[in-house]
């Protein structure tokens, strides 16, 4: 019997333009060169008060490459960049990939020990990276390392509008021991030659967030990116040139392939704010006119509750999309009603660069009547999105169990650890580890991760569908669900929330709220308020630091 998954009849409700294969570029560099040859002049890049055009940036990039070649940087070796959304950013990474080089982006929120392993792990032989973190901390993780070449950067320079919400800091002296980026990149050289990758070099190690132990290097595939990059451009169309705005980190995969891959595909430009505080966003947005943003769900969140957000400030979209972080229904809808956009929500991980699944242009997606679930979206073509259970058979449509991904953006393992590679990959396919279904009419649906679920008195709890619930009550901005130890249950549920501008709600009332919503198992005994909840650079929620408080 034919599997109901990888027949995928799902596709006929996709245009016929959505269901077409698609073909990429090879590599995002050339997706670059393409859009310098047809937009030289067209911005590439803004930021701030600042303006790159493609041409400019072909340059300093080129420049940038030309130094990491003479100073020993070889093809296929690996160049750490640890930079927020600027520029230099995009600069330092074409540079990199132009030079023949792996990227390893970093968080710029990672202290010494999560640099110092992330360095020994990749054997990164050069280092990006911003001129206060050098002198703050790096150049002694570098000391340490295999690192012999670094260059650093002040991310004060390329505007001059100084936006003191953001850009709040003094300028660092500079480092002689270090080359500066901008320095490097003015110096005008061409770009090596015989450094050319293709589609299946690895253009990242893209460092996951260690949720399940020690973080591993996913390896993702220059083809891979630049697939997805060109499933986002067709599936959610907007007019070649646009602005594109980098909601997302760059560093984390979204960013990387959702916002800039996305973006040069489309010769676009890309608006940059170096780091996400609501009020900075919303002025660029009126600034920048956006056609497309992704972001996950507590940024929207954030720009939702700014006292000074209108509906002026998104009249601009095209397209809205949310990933990284799951899309509660209530907000979708509180969204639209406030501000006019729907965000159009989507599934993906680092190990399957970005996006496997998405909702098109031209649809909504369904809530499941049972759990009160968002759909997170169709699979496309060419991606196989199967559900299966613990022995790796598949369960039947509708039915729970663990998501499994196979296609051209699944990534072929972890960076030197053929082990996990084989757990995580049999037979190439990706488990997710995350636990959902999927409808006979295609629709996926996320209900948490696996690792997650609460057993309270032998019942199953997902966190997110009571996270649910909690969204629908006005007073909510932000919530999250976690199991605590429970002398009776064995686990009881218990929920943190922070609390919308002006909202005035108390504990009781918050859990009196679900336990009228959902089964006596499920509501939680607990509620903790907080000024904000703990979140990754990328806007996940971190269940596992709101665990160690109890």
């Amino acid at each position: 019997m034919s599997s109901p998954y990888a027949a995928q009849p799902w596709l006929g409700q996709l245009t016929e333009a959505q269901r077409a294969p698609v073909t990429p570029l090879p590599t995002v560099v050339h997706s670059f060169r393409a859009a310098v040859a047809r937009a030289p002049e067209h911005p590439a890049l803004a930021y701030f008060d600042g303006r790159l055009s493609y041409r400019e940036t072909d340059d300093l990039s080129d420049s940038v490459a030309a130094h990491l070649a003479e100073r020993g940087v070889a093809r296929g070796d690996r160049v750490a960049l640890m930079l927020q959304n600027s520029p230099q950013f995009v600069i330092a990474l074409l540079g990199a990939w132009k030079a023949g080089a792996t990227v390893v982006p970093l968080n710029p929120m990672y202290k010494t020990g999560e640099v110092a392993h992330v360095l020994a792990d990749s054997g990164a032989t050069a280092l990006i990276c911003s001129d206060r973190a050098w002198e703050a901390y790096l150049r002694d993780c570098a000391a340490a390392s295999s690192v012999r070449v670094v260059l650093t950067a002040c991310e004060l320079d390329l505007q001059t509008r100084h936006d003191e919400r953001v850009l709040s800091f003094e300028r660092a002296p500079r480092a002689e021991d270090a080359d500066d980026l901008l320095s490097v990149a003015r110096r005008r050289l061409p770009a090596p030659t015989g450094r050319e990758l293709g589609a299946t070099d690895v253009a990242l190690i893209s460092y996951t967030s260690g949720t399940s132990g020690t973080p591993k290097g996913a390896m993702n595939l220059h083809g891979g990116i630049t697939y997805n990059a060109e499933r986002q451009r067709t599936g959610h169309p907007v007019p070649e040139g646009a602005c594109y705005f980098a909601l997302a980190p760059l560093f984390h995969i979204t960013g990387m392939v959702c916002q800039l891959a996305v973006c040069i595909a489309n010769a676009g430009t890309l608006a940059l704010a170096y780091r996400f505080e609501a009020g900075v966003v919303l002025d660029a947005f009126a600034e920048h006119r956006p056609a497309y943003t992704v972001g996950p769900s507590t940024a929207f969140m954030a720009l939702a509750a700014h006292p000074a957000a209108t509906r002026e400030h998104f009249a601009s979209f095209a397209v809205i999309s949310s990933g990284g972080a799951p899309v509660p229904p209530a907000l979708v809808e509180k969204f639209r009603a406030g501000f006019g956009p729907y965000i159009r929500n989507g599934y993906g991980l680092t190990e399957c660069t970005a996006p496997c699944a998405s909702v098109p242009p031209e649809k909504e997606a369904p809530v499941d009547p049972a759990s009160g679930t968002l759909s997170v979206g169709l699979p496309g073509p060419d991606t196989v999105v199967r559900i299966v259970d613990e022995k790796g058979d598949e369960v039947p449509l509708g039915e729970q169990g663990e998501i499994a991904v196979r296609g051209p953006q699944v990534v072929p393992g972890y960076w030197r650890l053929p082990e996990a590679t084989a757990a995580a990959f049999p037979d190439g396919e990706l488990r997710t580890g995350d636990i959902g279904f999927m409808d006979a009419d295609g629709w996926l649906y996320v209900v948490d991760r696996k690792k997650d679920m609460i057993n309270a008195s032998g019942f199953k709890v997902w966190p997110r569908e009571v996270e649910d619930v909690l969204y629908t009550h006005p007073a909510v901005r932000e919530a999250a669900v976690v199991g605590v130890p429970d002398s009776y249950r064995g686990e009881t549920v218990k929920a943190y929330v922070s609390l919308r501008p002006g909202a005035d709600v108390g504990p009781d009332e918050l859990s009196s709220y679900c336990e009228q919503r959902l089964a006596a198992y499920k509501y939680p005994r607990e509620v903790a308020i907080l000024p904000e909840l703990p979140k990754t650079t990328s806007g996940k929620i971190l269940r596992r630091e709101l665990r160690s408080r109890v």
